[in-house]
Parts: C-alpha cells; sequence; structure tokens
C-alpha cells in the first residue's frame, strides 16, 4: 500500500461498534484478504508440488490467518488429483527483532 493510498470508506463496510470511533478507513477488504490467502495456498501447492508440506504457525497474532491458509490447502488437497501430506506445527516467539 503506497503511503498516498486513502484506502476505502468506512461507511462500506460492517464495523463492530467498540471500533467505530477508532478506525477512519478501511485500508484493506477483507473480502479481498480472504481472495489472496486462497491464491496463496493455490500457490503453495502448485509449487510444492507432491512434497510433504511443514506449515509452521507463530503464535500470539498469526493464527486466525494460518487456519485459513490450512483451511484453503485442505480443500485443495481433497479437491484436487493429487493428496499433499501436511504436518502442522506451533511456536512462540519471545521477541521479533
Amino acid at each position: 500500500i503506497r503511503d498516498e493510498e486513502s484506502g476505502y470508506n468506512k461507511n462500506l463496510f460492517c464495523i463492530p461498534k467498540h471500533y467505530e470511533e477508532d478506525l477512519e478507513t478501511v485500508f484493506i477488504p477483507h473480502g479481498l484478504i480472504l481472495d489472496r490467502t486462497e491464491r496463496l495456498a493455490r500457490d503453495i501447492m502448485q509449487e510444492m508440488g507432491s512434497h510433504h508440506i511443514v506449515a509452521l504457525c507463530v503464535l500470539k497474532g498469526g493464527y486466525k490467518f494460518f487456519a485459513d491458509l490450512l483451511d484453503h490447502i485442505k480443500a485443495l488437497n481433497q479437491n484436487g488429483d493429487k493428496s499433499v501430506p501436511i504436518t502442522v506445527d506451533f511456536v512462540r516467539i519471545k521477541s521479533y527483532c
């Protein structure tokens, strides 16, 4: 997102009441995030081929995205021509520095 990007008017979205006063604009709509997450899952499946996938989630913030991404990968696994084994693990990091 460029610095000069103005985003979308918050009135175009259903914003939870407890966020209404704190939110000015929406930069990335939820639907776009879901679409890009599905695209990432497709890219991962294509790049990995039939290799085993080891999915590692960084806790404290990454779980929801991780779960959505794995849901898309599992759907592709079930509906595709091939089934790729997936191992899931979690890590907690003290600092991001």
